[in-house]
């Protein structure tokens, strides 16, 4: 008993220390435009604004996700203050949540030494380490994904009726999946457990399930935010369900077109090297020999296929893939490499160090990538003019953006006012593909007051000559080239800074943010 207890104390240290990497290198890098821009900065303006109904993108509603990450982001922010960490804390939680979770189930399943070999190779891996810290919706939902996979699996294997506890700790964690990010959120859980239970012939047992009170659990946690979005909304649920959900699955025209094997070479990347040690698995054909292998019965190992087969297949088949829609695998993968690893390496004699020689490498890997991101995504970002901006411009000053949209500018400034976005919105409406611009006005339809942030290229020569405006271009952008009163303010490495009334040069002491005699924007690094 004393020994159990001191190697599971052992296994609950190395999954601590594999959390605590990731928060390190979570700190390490700036925000990743589009998407850590985007949706760290919804969850930011939503404990600016106070609005916890309606997601928003620079003040118009944006309903392409739930917002159950923008909640916990704005949680996070009021408790720590913006920051990259503060905000990645909440992707990276889910992931420990996906890495205890592997780690518990695997060791009553299986073996103590599997679970925790399990764990290294999830914990080490660039999934874990560089995915875990990605702020998107992707990490959330694969979480309580698997959670509520393993919940309710164990439940079913609890004897002739599933165990109630655990399937209603199912529904729960299927309710969280849905407000992470949509209908997959339950879909992908039954889809694998349906058929696991037909493969295993447990069919009959759904019947016994705790229907009424996991059901009641279910739509208490899913449903009050959708009921009152769409109270608010009449357009929501044919929006989210339909647009982002149902149409981005079937249809052709949305952006990141891959091929069917795309998820293959992306899971060889996310668990390198570990998957290849899972193909050591495809060739056990009995139970029995399995079994006698690592501890582990017949429906167990099926689950770990059927979750693995199934939502790979799941998302093979839409034309549009994103890497992070495969995050759910990862941990059935991760256990099945772990019994290939100890079917083929565990007796050799040198096996330890090698395993320990391959988690320093996938860690090296992880730092080498995280602390090179920056210097590789400089152009890209608009960081530099976002420290500029915090310390020059007054919060009632008008910042105006067109010919791209600068994701992080709001976040580092930490602006309280959103930017007006100048184009041809009319043409824009019939042309703009799956892009910054269509997020802008589908999000305007829902919201008209909010909308007036999108507004003509005419009003910039408007403004030109009345201090408190600013205009942000990507660099060589000749939009304020022959409208006077523009003045080159700063040059950026991909962004440069615009301000009206003939104030300010790129050669004046305005150049550096330091040079600022008033507060600015919360942003402003002086204050700090």
């Amino acid at each position: 008993m004393n020994k159990s207890l001191s190697e599971q104390q052992k296994s609950w240290l190395i999954l601590a220390a594999l959390w605590l990497a990731l928060l390190v290198l979570a700190g390490l890098r700036p925000f990743a435009v589009p998407d850590e821009g985007r949706y760290g900065e919804i969850g930011r303006w939503m404990w600016v604004s106070g609005d916890w109904l309606t997601p928003r993108l620079n003040g118009v509603p944006f309903f392409h996700k739930p917002p159950y990450l923008y909640w916990l982001e704005a949680i996070s922010v009021a408790l720590f203050g913006v920051s990259e960490l503060a905000l990645r804390l909440v992707p990276a939680l889910h992931a420990g949540l996906m890495l205890s979770t592997l780690y518990l189930a695997a060791r009553r399943i299986s073996t103590e030494v599997i679970a925790r070999r399990a764990a290294l190779m999830l914990g080490s891996s660039l999934g874990f380490l560089v995915g875990g810290q990605y702020i998107n919706h992707d990490m959330l939902v694969a979480s309580w994904i698997g959670v509520a996979i393993w919940c309710f699996a164990f439940a079913f294997m609890a004897g002739d009726k599933p165990h109630a506890g655990l399937a209603r700790w199912g529904f729960v964690a299927c309710a969280l999946g849905m407000l992470s990010k949509g209908l997959i959120g339950f879909a992908l859980p039954g889809l694998v457990l349906l058929v696991w239970l037909i493969w295993t012939r447990q069919l009959k047992k759904i019947i016994y399930l705790p229907w009424l009170s996991g059901l009641a659990l279910f739509c208490a946690i899913a449903l009050p935010w959708f009921v009152l979005a769409q109270r608010t909304y009449p357009d929501f649920f044919n929006y989210m369900f339909i647009g982002q959900q149902f149409n981005r699955y079937t249809a052709a025209v949305y952006n990141n077109p891959q091929p069917f094997w795309f998820y293959l070479l992306a899971l060889a990347l996310l668990l390198f090297p570990w998957m290849f040690f899972a193909f050591n698995q495809v060739r056990r054909v009995t139970a029995t020999s399995l079994a006698a292998d690592v501890s582990m019965t017949d429906p167990w190992w099926k689950l770990c296929w059927t979750w693995l087969v199934a939502i790979l297949v799941f998302f093979s088949i839409p034309h549009s893939k994103l890497v992070g829609y495969i995050l759910p695998v990862l941990p059935p993968l991760a256990l099945l490499a772990a019994m290939g690893w100890q079917r083929a390496m565990a007796q050799r004699a040198w096996a330890g160090k090698a395993f320990a020689g391959l988690v320093l490498v996938n860690g090296a890997l992880a730092l080498g990538l995280v602390l090179k991101v920056g210097e590789v995504t400089r152009d890209s970002r608009a960081q530099d003019l976002a420290e500029v901006f915090a310390c020059a411009a007054q919060p009632s000053d008008t910042l105006y953006v067109s010919d791209a949209f600068p994701y992080d500018l709001p976040l580092y400034a930490q602006t309280t006012k959103p930017m007006v976005v100048l184009n041809d919105w009319p043409m824009l409406r019939e042309q703009a593909g799956d892009g910054w611009h269509r997020e802008l006005f589908e999000g305007a339809d829902f919201d008209a007051q909010a909308g007036r942030v999108l507004q003509a290229l005419s009003v910039l020569a408007q403004v030109a000559h009345t201090p408190g405006h600013w205009y942000a271009g990507r660099s060589g952008s000749t939009l304020t080239a022959n409208q006077p009163g523009w003045t080159l303010y700063f040059k950026g490495a991909g962004w440069d800074l615009y301000r009206s009334g003939g104030a300010g040069s790129a050669d004046s002491t305005a150049k550096s943010p330091e040079a600022a005699q008033h507060k600015g924007l919360p942003g402003c690094k002086q204050q700090r």
